[in-house]
């Protein structure tokens, strides 16, 4: 295993057999994971949302057959008896697996505030037998180093060019666009607009079910409508055919605060635009100020503030007595 704990001392961490797979979104680094997962006899891969990790279920189906496969979330099961590969949200991962391939994505969700424990814990202590990746943002380089020496990281860049293209009225903007908000209400009061100006639009958020939240990204994906209102959850590597990221609100509530949105969370929604080679755009909507030049230059350049604080929560909680929990 790759976390050793000596007799006396500390837990000591070790990244020997580890690889980070760090780059800007659309480097193809989730693609990457499939591939090598499916050359394995066996593999895990823990995904930030439930949306991605069908998305990801069918591909694995596609290449191994669907009764090789299992996809666990908080909301789905599928666990065909003698299944090989398991797709799941980071939070339905297991801590210890004998797969012989193990793959987290978006590990710079490690230091979010909410759901950053999680990804913490599984960065630390869940391991593939022959292979395992940790996939994310380059922001993450220095922390995963520290944490883990002797890690491997491999930087990808992106296969497509990304250009800030200002402010535009909802009702102009071009076709194969996805607006983004931070609220249901916003989402849904958007949508209706769009409905009743362009014709029609694609409505992806949380609270929808998962065979409704299906059903719309398939709706905008065959083109049987041009536009997508979402929330932020589209930055989380989904791959949806848009061309124009306009963020309606550039303000989110955290879980602690209202508070605006940091140049890297921007830049990992914007980053949306653009598939593969074809080159993609980002601007703002409604009510929100314009970028400026450093906002803008750093999304574009992908140069954002490294992560320096991750979450963590132990798994030993002592609840004998007070005195026990306080240490």
């Amino acid at each position: 295993m790759n976390i050793q704990t000596k007799q006396s001392g500390p837990l000591v961490l070790s990244g020997r057999d580890v690889t980070a797979v760090l780059g800007p979104t659309n480097t193809g680094k989730t693609h990457l994971a499939i591939e090598r997962m499916v050359a394995h006899e066996s593999g895990v891969i823990g995904l930030p949302l439930r949306l991605l990790a069908r998305e990801v279920y069918h591909r694995v189906c596609e290449k191994v057959g669907a009764a090789k496969v299992s996809l666990i979330t908080g909301e789905e099961k599928i666990q065909p008896p003698g299944s090989r590969y398991s797709v799941c949200t980071v939070e339905a991962t297991p801590r210890e697996t004998d797969a012989a391939f193990v793959a987290i994505d978006e590990v710079q969700l490690a230091g979010d505030l909410e759901r950053g424990h999680i990804f913490t814990d599984r960065i630390l202590h869940l391991r593939g037998r022959q292979e395992t990746l940790l996939l994310g943002s380059d922001t993450m380089r220095g922390i995963l180093e520290r944490l883990l020496p002797g890690l491997s990281v491999v930087t990808r860049p992106r296969l497509s060019h990304l250009a800030y293209a200002g402010s535009k009225k909802l009702t102009r903007l071009p076709r194969r666009s996805a607006i983004v908000a931070f609220s249901a209400d916003e989402v849904y009061a958007i949508a209706e607009l769009i409905r009743r100006q362009r014709g029609g639009a694609a409505v992806v958020l949380g609270a929808l079910s998962p065979r409704t939240r299906n059903a719309q990204v398939e709706i905008y994906q065959s083109g049987d409508v041009d536009y997508l209102v979402a929330t932020d959850a589209i930055g989380m590597g989904l791959n949806l055919d848009v061309d124009h990221v306009a963020f309606a609100q550039n303000r989110k509530f955290d879980g602690y605060q209202h508070r605006l949105l940091t140049a890297a969370e921007l830049g990992q929604i914007a980053g949306r635009a653009g598939r593969h080679v074809r080159d993609g755009t980002f601007g703002v909507t409604g009510k929100v100020d314009t970028f400026d030049d450093e906002m803008v230059r750093r999304i574009e350049a992908h140069e954002f503030e490294p992560v320096k604080v991750l979450q963590w929560r132990t798994a030993r909680f002592d609840f004998a007595s007070i005195e026990a929990l306080k240490r």
